[in-house]
């Protein structure tokens, strides 16, 4: 339940007319964006993530699919065989298929880019997976949200490892000391984490109570992560000084963040219903969604140079020019 009520948490915005009157706000000198109806009613789509192809792949919650789009915005759809298995993450593996969680089917998935399944399912009852990143030791590293604190990791022949952690991850990322970083969005912390499961620091967000949700590692080598209470983006060095920086739109939710093809940081505003871009300086530009409160929930860079997105609520996949 513990687990359940976190997701609901990061998935379920404010009411709609709050969402829409932020929408109605004034957007910055617009980039270009495009739409793309997924096919599958209320898929909810969640993360996407570039394929080995030059295709985009993401994931349906609802939906219980898998999604390729191409970047000229030809979809096709891959229906999961555990039935309701609620996939959330998704990320290019080093075999070069992609792989993905799913949360209520308590197993990590693998769809080749033919469209073939395979699931592992969790030594874990009730593991409750949630993010997946391709990491060091060419592993798959991913969170878990069930009972336990935990992180494990899974090789590409399907063998699995966890390793208890001391309070309970939400996302993680790899960063470039080699190590596994990950964020504590109950505790309001950033931990490290070494290849051999040794938890070396935790270090507290400045703000209180700021919900840290994703981290990576930025164009310049520091990790950045968002906060989705405290409305900031953080960059964090490996030796613990975090720097926040304040999100112009209020109340808007970051979410995703990545290093973008043009060298800045891009990231998703769940309940601004914006993308919002800010260079490593620290300066902020943020584009509307066309599609009203459509919850953009995760950004990624495509093939073709522009950064592609998921609309949670407004079922779509979006594309957005870079400057």
């Amino acid at each position: 339940m513990f687990a359940q009520a976190r997701m609901q948490r990061q998935i379920l915005l404010f009411p709609w007319l709050a969402v829409l009157l932020w929408s109605l706000a004034a957007p910055a000198p617009a980039q270009v964006i495009t739409e793309y109806d997924i096919p599958t009613k209320s898929s909810l789509p969640f993360a996407v993530t570039p394929g080995p192809d030059g295709a985009l792949w993401f994931t349906e919650v609802h939906g219980n699919k898998i999604g390729r789009i191409t970047t000229a915005g030809a979809i096709t759809e891959y229906r999961i065989p555990t039935p309701d298995s609620k996939p959330i993450w998704i990320v290019a593996g080093p075999d070069g298929a992609l792989w993905f969680t799913e949360m209520a089917g308590n197993n990590i998935g693998r769809i080749t880019t033919l469209g073939s399944f395979t699931e592992y399912p969790l030594p874990t009852a009730s593991s409750d997976p949630w993010d997946i990143i391709s990491g060091p030791g060419n592993l798959l590293w991913f969170t878990e949200h069930g009972d336990g604190f935990t992180i494990g990791s899974i090789t590409t022949d399907g063998t699995f490892a966890d390793y208890p952690v001391p309070l309970p991850p939400w996302d993680l990322g790899a960063g470039p000391d080699g190590a596994i970083w990950y964020t504590e969005w109950v505790s309001n912390k950033v931990a490290r984490m070494t290849t051999a499961g040794v938890v070396t620091n935790q270090y507290t967000v400045p703000t209180p109570d700021s919900n840290p949700n994703v981290i990576i590692t930025g164009p310049d080598q520091l990790m950045w992560f968002t906060e989705y209470a405290g409305d900031k983006l953080a960059s964090l060095t490996t030796s613990g000084v975090i720097i926040e920086y304040l999100v112009p739109t209020p109340d808007s939710e970051p979410g995703n963040i990545i290093g973008g093809p043009d060298g800045a940081l891009w990231f998703t505003e769940h309940a601004g219903n914006r993308i919002g871009r800010m260079t490593l300086a620290g300066a902020f530009t943020e584009y509307l969604v066309p599609t009203p409160a459509s919850a953009p929930m995760v950004v990624e860079p495509g093939s073709d140079g522009a950064l592609w997105f998921t609309e949670y609520y407004g079922n779509k996949i979006g594309r957005i020019t870079t400057p």
